[in-house]
């Protein structure tokens, strides 16, 4: 599975970016897909992640009333639309998939590991 995820960039607080995770490599909606950020000095944090396998979604509780995660399996994308943002939202955003059947939105969120990233797109949004 390759991942490219794109839509990152600068925006100003209380902005909107939707970011998307194109997957190649792979049957529509046979993976999960999640997504990660890690801003600088912090530790990685699951976003939110959906599942092919139940079509569960899962969020940050943090971050549910303004990111939203959705999939085109027409496309083989997967987007998180971002609302509201704001200085603290500022961090390199990853995509992962897993293939691993049987997984909710809310499994994979904890995982770590996973077979495929994206190269990651940087969000910017300046106090």
């Amino acid at each position: 599975v390759q991942l490219q995820a794109s839509g990152g960039g600068l925006v100003q607080p209380g902005g909107s970016l939707k970011l998307s995770c194109a997957a190649s490599g792979v049957t529509p909606n046979s993976v999960s897909i999640g997504w990660f950020r890690r801003a600088p000095g912090k530790e990685r944090e699951a976003v939110s992640c959906i599942s092919f396998s139940d079509g569960s979604t899962f969020a940050q509780y943090s971050l549910a009333d303004r990111f939203t995660i959705s999939r085109d399996n027409t496309k083989n994308t997967v987007f998180l639309q971002m609302t509201s943002l704001k200085p603290e939202d500022s961090a390199v955003y990853y995509c992962a998939a897993d293939t691993e059947p049987f997984t909710t939105a809310r499994v994979m969120s904890t995982r770590t590991a996973f077979g495929s990233w994206g190269q990651g797109t940087q969000v910017t949004v300046p106090s």
